[in-house]
C-alpha cells in the first residue's frame, strides 16, 4: 500500500496509519481509495485480525478532505465538456461504498484522531465505531464543505444527523462550522477525548475490550434519530420548516450546495441508511456537475492556498520574516495592524504624533485580545502579546525596525513628511510599506530615497477580521520589497494578492463602482429600497448604499476631489460625483455621523433616510429587480476587466481572490473572472453593449473583452497569459 501502513499487533489489532506521500496533510485521492479498499478487505476476511484502529502518520493532523486536484479531474471530460451528473455519481459513490463497507466489515473499528480532521477525513471517522480524539486546543473537526460550494458527500450528511440530531447537524453543516474536541464530545459527535498523544493507545484499548461492538447505531433494530425524525415528527418538521427559509434568506437562492444539503438530510432521514447514502451521492453529483462548485473550489480553496503559499513571491529571494515592526499611525487601521503583528510574535513600535493617540491604539489591541479570552487566549498569553506593543511619539524609538508600515492620514504631503523622518532614523535599506487605499504608490515612493524598497500594503477594516491584504507595486518596487511584504502577510496568516500601481489599485477602484452605480440609480429616481434589496439578492454582503455609509460618503467624496485635482481635464466625471457632494453639504457623511443614505437612530434600527425621495423624486416607471441586479453586477465586471486589460492585475486568480475577500463580491460566482468565463465572454460583451447604449460609456466593454468574444478565449484557459508573455 502506498498511503496506508498496515500493522497487526500481538492482540490481533490492525493499525492503519495513513501517510499520503507528497502531501503536507493527508487527503483522499485514488491511491488512498485503493489502499483503503484493500485494508477493509483484509480486516473483514483475516481471522487473525480482531479489530482495527485508524490513525495518521503525519504531525499536521489526521486528515483533510478530498484531494481537490483529483476531484477536479472528476469534473473534466473530453471535448471540453463537463460530465453529466450520472457519470459523476458513479465516481463519488465509490467513497460512500468504501465507508459503508468499513462500518459493516464485522470487526470493531476505532478512529484515533490527533489534530485536524475535517471534510472527508471526518466522514471517515464517522464511519468508524468509535472516535477517540486527543485534547489539543488546536484540533478542529467537522464538515466545512459548504464553504467551497459543496456539501458532505462521503456519508457525512447522513451519519452526523443520526449521531447528534438533525437540528444540531444542520447548524454545523450549513455554516461549515468546526468542532473543538470538548464540544464534539458534548454533542456526541466523538466518543472520547483523551490526553494529546494517547489517542492510538486508548483506541486500541477500546477495540480489545469491545470485540462485539461491530454495528453502528443506525444499523441496530429500533434506531431513532436523537431528537426524532420523520415526516410526522413535530420536532423534525419544525426544524426543516425553519431551516429552509433561513437558508434561502442567507444564500438569496444563489448557492446550490445548501439547498441540496437540506434535501439530502430531509429525504435521507426518511430512508433506510443504504438508500440514504445513495441519495446523498445523487445530490452531491448534481451540485458537483454545476460550474458553480468548480469555480468556488478554484477560487476559495485552490487559488487561496496557492496565494498563501507564495505563488506571487519572487523565487530568488531569501525568507525575510519581520521581527520588529515600525507601525506609523495608531488609528483604527494602525492599531489593527499592530494587533495582528503582535499576535504573530513581532515587536511593534506603535507611533503617532500624540502619545494619547498611540496609547489609545494600544488600548485597542488590549480590547481585541480581551474578547478572545477563553477562545484560545489565556491571561498569560494576552499579557505577553500586549507587552510586545510599545506606544511612542519618538522617531528614534523606531531604530532597529526591519519593516515599516505607514497608516497616517490620506494626504500625499503628510505621508511624505513622515516617510522622510523615518528614513533619517532607519536608512533607505529598510523596506517601507504604505497602507494607502487609493494614493499612487509610485508617487508616494518619491519620498523614500530607494524607491525599490517602497511598496503598498493595503489592509481592510477591521484588520483583525478581514482576510485579504492587497500588495501594490510601484514602478520601481523591487523583489526584496515584494518578498518582505508577502512574508509579513504570511506571518499574520492573511491572504495576499499582488497588483500594479494605479489610482484606487484594484480593490478600491472596483469596489467603488458598486457604490457608485447604486448612487447613480438613486439620482435616476429608482427606489433606494429596490437598489439595496437587489444588491443583497445578487449575493453582495449588503446593499451599495449601506456599504457606502460604512466606508463613509465623505471619504468617497474626498477620493473624487483628489482624483479631479490629480487628473485635471483627464478626469471623467460620473453622475454619482454631484450626488455625493450634495450629501456631504447636508452633513450626511455616513454611519460615522449617524446619518447618510440611512438614518441611525440611537438605540434603534437603521432605516433609509426618508429625505432621499424629496431630493431625488421617484421615477414613474421603476425597473424590475433583475435589471437593477444586472447593472450592479456588470458595472463591477467591466471595471475588473479594465484592470486586467490595463495591467493593474497580472493574474485573474488575484482578481477573483481580491474581489471575494476584499469587497465581498458574490462568492457563489467564484469571482468576477470565473463568472465571466462561466456565462460566456460573448454574453458579457452583449450585455455590456446594451447597458452602455442605455446608461453610458462606463459600461463599454474593453477591447480585450471584444477580442476574446471574437476568438472564443476565456480568462482561465491560459491563452491570454501566453499572449502577454
Amino acid at each position: 500500500m502506498q498511503t496506508i501502513n498496515f500493522d497487526i499487533d500481538a492482540d490481533g489489532i490492525a493499525t492503519l496509519t495513513i501517510d499520503v506521500p507528497g502531501q503536507s496533510m493527508n487527503v483522499i485521492g485514488p491511491d488512498f481509495l485503493a489502499d483503503l479498499d484493500e485494508a477493509i478487505t483484509r480486516i473483514g476476511s483475516e481471522e487473525a485480525i480482531k479489530g482495527a484502529v485508524i490513525a495518521s502518520g503525519k504531525d499536521s493532523g489526521f486528515m483533510a478532505g478530498m484531494d481537490l486536484k483529483y476531484f477536479g479531474s472528476m469534473l473534466a471530460s473530453g471535448a471540453g465538456k463537463r460530465p453529466a451528473p450520472a457519470e459523476i455519481f458513479e465516481q463519488v459513490f465509490v467513497l460512500n461504498q468504501l465507508f459503508r463497507r468499513l462500518e459493516t466489515c464485522g470487526k470493531p473499528v476505532a478512529c484515533a484522531i490527533e489534530g485536524t480532521c475535517v471534510g472527508g477525513g471526518f466522514e471517515l471517522a464517522l464511519a468508524c465505531h468509535r472516535r477517540v480524539v486527543g485534547d489539543s486546543p488546536k484540533t478542529q473537526l467537522g464538515l466545512p464543505e459548504i464553504l467551497i460550494g459543496l456539501f458532505p458527500g462521503g456519508g457525512g450528511s447522513q451519519r452526523l444527523p443520526r449521531l447528534i440530531g438533525v437540528q444540531a447537524a444542520l447548524m454545523y453543516m450549513l455554516q461549515g462550522k468546526l468542532f473543538r474536541p470538548a464540544e464534539a464530545a458534548m454533542l456526541k459527535a466523538v466518543d472520547e477525548v483523551v490526553p494529546q498523544g494517547t489517542a492510538v493507545e486508548k483506541a486500541k484499548e477500546w477495540v480489545k475490550a469491545n470485540p462485539s461492538a461491530i454495528a453502528q447505531p443506525w444499523d441496530v433494530k429500533g434506531f431513532k434519530f436523537p431528537g426524532g425524525a420523520g415526516a410526522f415528527n413535530p420536532a423534525f418538521v419544525q426544524t426543516m420548516v425553519g431551516a429552509v427559509p433561513m437558508t434561502l434568506k442567507q444564500t438569496q437562492r444563489n448557492m446550490n450546495a445548501p439547498t441540496a444539503l437540506l434535501s439530502a438530510v430531509y429525504e435521507g432521514a426518511l430512508l433506510p441508511f443504504d438508500r440514504a447514502i445513495r441519495l446523498e451521492s445523487k445530490y452531491f453529483a448534481k451540485v458537483a456537475a454545476d460550474p458553480q462548485a468548480a469555480n468556488m473550489i478554484r477560487s476559495l480553496f485552490v487559488n487561496k492556498n496557492a496565494a498563501e503559499r507564495g505563488a506571487r513571491r519572487p523565487k530568488d529571494q531569501s525568507k525575510a520574516p519581520t521581527k520588529k515592526l515600525a507601525m506609523l499611525g495608531a488609528g483604527m487601521m494602525g492599531a489593527g495592524i499592530a494587533t495582528v503583528a503582535a499576535q504573530a510574535g513581532m515587536e511593534v513600535m506603535l507611533f503617532d504624533r500624540d502619545l494619547a493617540y498611540a496609547e489609545k491604539g494600544k488600548a485597542h489591541v488590549e480590547d481585541v485580545l480581551k474578547k478572545r479570552l477563553g477562545r484560545g487566549m489565556t491571561p498569560e498569553k494576552m499579557a505577553e502579546t500586549l507587552a510586545r506593543v510599545t506606544p511612542t511619539t519618538d522617531y528614534a524609538a523606531l531604530a532597529g525596525a526591519d519593516f515599516v508600515i505607514e497608516a497616517v492620514f490620506e494626504d500625499v504631503a503628510i505621508k511624505a513628511e513622515v516617510t522622510k523622518k523615518v528614513e533619517e532614523v532607519l536608512g533607505p535599506d529598510v523596506i517601507f510599506g504604505s497602507n494607502t487605499s487609493t494614493l499612487p504608490i509610485t508617487k508616494l515612493a518619491k519620498a523614500w530615497s530607494k524607491p525599490a524598497n517602497f511598496i503598498g500594503i493595503h489592509f481592510f477594516s477591521p484588520v483583525e477580521k478581514m482576510p485579504l491584504v492587497e500588495i501594490i507595486l510601484g514602478k520601481e518596487t523591487g523583489p526584496a520589497a515584494i518578498a518582505k511584504a508577502l512574508d509579513f502577510v504570511s506571518q499574520i496568516k492573511k491572504t495576499p494578492i499582488v497588483v500594479n500601481d494605479s489610482r484606487g489599485f484594484y480593490t478600491s477602484r472596483c469596489f467603488g463602482t458598486y457604490v457608485q452605480e447604486g448612487v447613480e440609480m438613486v439620482a435616476e429616481g429608482i427606489n433606494p429600497a429596490l437598489i439595496e434589496n437587489a444588491g443583497r439578492q445578487l449575493g453582495m454582503p449588503v446593499g451599495p448604499l449601506a456599504v457606502g455609509d460604512e466606508v463613509s460618503i465623505e471619504l468617497g467624496h474626498k477620493i473624487v476631489v483628489a482624483a479631479q485635482k490629480e487628473l485635471g481635464d483627464a478626469y471623467v466625471a460620473q453622475p454619482s460625483d454631484a450626488v455625493m457632494a450634495r450629501m456631504v453639504e447636508l452633513g450626511r457623511l455616513g454611519r460615522k455621523s449617524a446619518k447618510g443614505w440611512y438614518d441611525y437612530p440611537e438605540g434603534g434600527k437603521k432605516h433609509l433616510w426618508p429625505g432621499l425621495e424629496e431630493m431625488f423624486p421617484r421615477a414613474a416607471v421603476q425597473p424590475d429587480v433583475e435589471e437593477v441586479k444586472e447593472r450592479l453586477l456588470y458595472r463591477q465586471l467591466v471595471e475588473c476587466a479594465r484592470c486586467y486589460e490595463e495591467g493593474v492585475l497580472e493574474t485573474v486568480e488575484d482578481g477573483d481572490l481580491g474581489a471575494i475577500f476584499g469587497w465581498g463580491f458574490a462568492p457563489w460566482t467564484g469571482g468576477p473572472f470565473s463568472h465571466m468565463d462561466t456565462v460566456g465572454i460573448g454574453h458579457v460583451v452583449a450585455v455590456l453593449e446594451r447597458l452602455a447604449a442605455r446608461h453610458g460609456d462606463r459600461f463599454a466593454p474593453t477591447v480585450q473583452l471584444q477580442d476574446m468574444a471574437a476568438s472564443g478565449a476565456t480568462f482561465y484557459d491560459g491563452s491570454l497569459r501566453a499572449a502577454a508573455a
